[in-house]
């Protein structure tokens, strides 16, 4: 049986990678490294992203709404990339962000998910406001085919804190409820680190969010997923004082800090982002 997300998220984890390489290949990027902005460009972008990723990085995240923007030839350039991706042995996490009920959302894990698919990532982001049980379908195929799911909790949009901040009938505000929720979800292939993770911005408090950040860290451990490093302005020397026990299996999201300076010096700049993220994290 091929090796789980949660394996191989935990191997990179214990080589001391902990950075999530971002492909965003938005209009000023694809400006940026002299690509015209088609999805020819946003291919290019990603397929040297990947390349520059393999080995260094945990992981890359394709932010799936750039493809998308160019229709089924969009599509086709992503397909394109995860492949490279899945040759190189990069996970991939598909910045989808993919909420629904029942079928629908059962459809879209598949097209994410499902061995085989032409879309087919390591791991997808969610949104679960219509409930946590409404991901049922995903949690399927994170059982079945060892993926991944990292489900929306506390993001850094000021419009989304006064949903993520709301008090439920619990007493949890909605953003702890999502951590909660994520923490009892363990497959039963989950040993170091679980199959289901959170995203959780690194520019919040999460305190403010009603998420403790004083417990000790979970067994397995709960991937977080956090972006916000980088150009946004968060500082990886303060991961730790940040996401205090929800940070040992972090993954630290930058874009476009690595992205900005072109297609000339990218293995470079992801290599140094890397051992830096890594060499903050493990100090005491």
């Amino acid at each position: 049986m091929a090796a789980s997300f949660s394996d191989r998220l935990g191997e990179a984890l214990a080589a001391r990678r902990h950075l999530c390489v971002g492909i965003d290949p938005h209009r000023g990027l694809l400006a940026d490294w002299g690509l015209a902005d088609d999805a020819a460009g946003a291919e290019r972008m990603g397929r040297e992203v990947v390349a520059a990723a393999a080995g260094v990085a945990a992981c890359v995240k394709p932010q799936i709404a750039f493809f998308e923007r160019f229709g089924s030839a969009g599509y086709a350039a992503l397909e394109r990339v995860l492949a490279d991706a899945r040759g190189a042995g990069v996970p991939v996490i598909a910045d989808v962000k993919r909420g629904d009920i029942g079928t629908s959302f059962a459809a879209y894990a598949e097209a994410w998910l499902a061995p085989g698919s032409p879309l087919e990532a390591d791991a997808m982001t969610v949104a679960a406001y219509q409930g946590f049980g409404s991901l049922a379908g995903a949690c399927e195929l994170v059982r079945e085919h060892g993926k991944g799911l990292f489900v929306l909790a506390a993001t850094s949009n000021p419009e989304a804190r006064e949903v993520q901040r709301a008090q439920r009938s619990d007493g949890r505000s909605v953003a702890r409820a999502m951590v909660d929720d994520a923490l009892a979800c363990v497959s039963p292939r989950d040993t170091h680190v679980s199959s289901v993770g959170v995203v959780l911005g690194a520019t919040l408090r999460l305190e403010d969010f009603g998420i403790d950040t004083g417990l000790p860290p979970a067994r397995p451990a709960l991937p977080v997923l956090a972006p916000g490093f980088g150009h946004q302005g968060a500082r990886i020397e303060d991961a730790r004082e940040i996401f205090g026990g929800l940070g040992w299996a972090l993954l630290a999201n930058e874009s476009r800090s690595l992205l900005g300076g072109g297609a000339e010096g990218l293995a470079t700049r992801i290599r140094e982002r890397s051992e830096l993220v890594g060499e903050a994290l493990a100090s005491p």
